[in-house]
């Protein structure tokens, strides 16, 4: 039996943002499913996303992992890492691997880039209520800064809309009175791979390792690569340095 791989995806995405990436994994003998969170995909309920929280996200990410034969090993990128840490506190995963992963509730942002990028994305719509609306200039400078521009254009014209509800609880954790996304990692028994980009301003590698270290993980700097590890330049080595943590544990 081929050992299931479960990938979930970033803000503003779907399951089609591993497309390239799961490639590598299937090719080693991994069963992949990259699954669409509530709200994202074709045939969703658009109306109610802005609503949905990371509970929800986790909540479905889990139910997941539960129906696996047994436990997978769970893959998430940007606010998707933070999904698969949340998910990870509620079932049993065989391995995590955090891909320049939005931090848990309790862990401060490290740069003024970073807070900038954040400001930027909570100025995009009102926020806790309504589906938030994609932005090209914010996508060009913080998360796909890596790409020509054609091929940033391709990525972009997937991109839809995100749960403000969903972001603001990332966004703005010390506001958030439930700490919503807050990570027990008394209850993540699995072991942790970080990966982060030198060049990220949203996701910041000094950022990564405080997340890495809340859930005693390793992490691993890719110095030359941004936000989108699992799509920029240089993504396959990514994949490699993945599938080889695996293949050790």
């Amino acid at each position: 039996m081929s050992q299931k791989v479960v990938m979930v995806h970033g803000a503003f995405c779907g399951a089609w943002a591993f497309d390239d990436f799961k490639t590598p994994f299937l090719s080693a003998g991994y069963d992949v499913e990259a699954v669409d969170l509530p709200g994202h995909g074709v045939g969703q309920d658009r109306m109610t996303l802005g609503r949905v929280s990371m509970s929800d996200y986790a909540r479905a990410v889990a139910k997941v992992c539960d129906a696996c034969d047994v436990p997978p090993i769970l893959i998430g990128h940007s606010m998707g890492g933070l999904v698969a840490q949340l998910a990870a506190a509620r079932a049993k995963v065989a391995a995590l691997i955090l891909i320049a992963p939005s931090a848990p509730w309790g862990v401060v942002g490290s740069t003024m880039e970073e807070a900038v990028s954040a400001t930027a994305v909570m100025g995009m719509s009102p926020f806790w209520s309504t589906a938030v609306e994609p932005d090209y200039m914010l996508a060009r400078n913080y998360s796909l800064n890596r790409f020509e521009s054609l091929g940033r254009r391709a990525v972009f014209s997937k991109m839809g809309p995100e749960s403000g509800r969903a972001l603001w609880e990332t966004l703005n954790w010390w506001l958030d009175p439930f700490m919503t996304t807050s990570v027990p990692a008394n209850r993540v028994a699995a072991p942790v791979l970080a990966l982060a980009g030198g060049l990220d301003l949203i996701h910041p590698p000094i950022t990564v390792r405080q997340t890495a270290a809340r859930l005693s993980g390793e992490i691993i700097v890719f110095e030359k690569m941004s936000h989108w590890l699992i799509g920029e330049p240089g993504w396959e080595e990514v994949a490699e340095v993945c599938i080889g943590w695996l293949d050790r544990l």
